[in-house]
């Protein structure tokens, strides 16, 4: 893994190496059976260096630790490693230059499971680029090479749409993260 981050730190495969301040190329536990991808970092990770550790990186853990599982206990990433200007959705061209970088990182922890953290993430993962991730939350149908891929609402999606009425995306998460605890147990035993 420190190999693939100093290749993450060199890079210049696209346009968005010239204005981070630096990389993030992910955290977390390598022998996570769960992987959580993102799309790209926002201005505190690129200031940090570490992924999901803004407001959504806060909802994340929150999230997370509402089924008793830390974020040390996952490897956290993004499809991209540098931010997007204004935090702008990446491009194709972008999410294809740095997917050596994530699928070198899978390769190396070998998860059960990859979570995919809103629709970019798991319309890049899943090649469906305009499915909805209300559409497809809560399945394990698509695949990510041989892993299965399970979609989730953004946390910052969730930040946008405080509801927690039934059917809510904030309701939902909560299905979906149990599933996740559930499946996270088992892959444990």
């Amino acid at each position: 893994m420190q190999e693939i981050e100093i290749q993450i730190r060199a890079c210049s495969r696209c346009p968005l190496h010239k204005e981070r301040i630096q990389a993030v190329p992910g955290t977390g536990s390598l022998d996570s059976p769960i992987v959580f991808v993102g799309e790209g970092p926002g201005e505190e990770e690129d200031n940090s260096g570490l992924p999901f550790v803004g407001r959504a990186g806060k909802l994340l853990t929150d999230i997370l630790n509402s089924v008793h599982i830390s974020r040390e206990e996952v490897f956290i990433t993004n499809i991209v490693k540098c931010r997007p200007p204004n935090n702008r959705t990446p491009t194709r061209d972008e999410m294809d230059s740095c997917a050596p970088f994530l699928m070198g990182q899978l390769q190396l922890i070998q998860p059960k499971l990859v979570v995919s953290l809103g629709a970019s993430s798991f319309g890049y993962l899943s090649d469906q680029p305009r499915v909805q991730i209300s559409n497809a939350r809560g399945k394990k149908t698509h695949m990510v090479g041989k892993i299965p891929l399970f979609p989730m609402f953004h946390p910052s999606y969730l930040l946008r749409n405080q509801s927690k009425a039934p059917g809510s995306p904030k309701a939902l998460t909560w299905i979906d993260i149990q599933e996740v605890k559930r499946m996270y147990d088992e892959f444990r035993k």
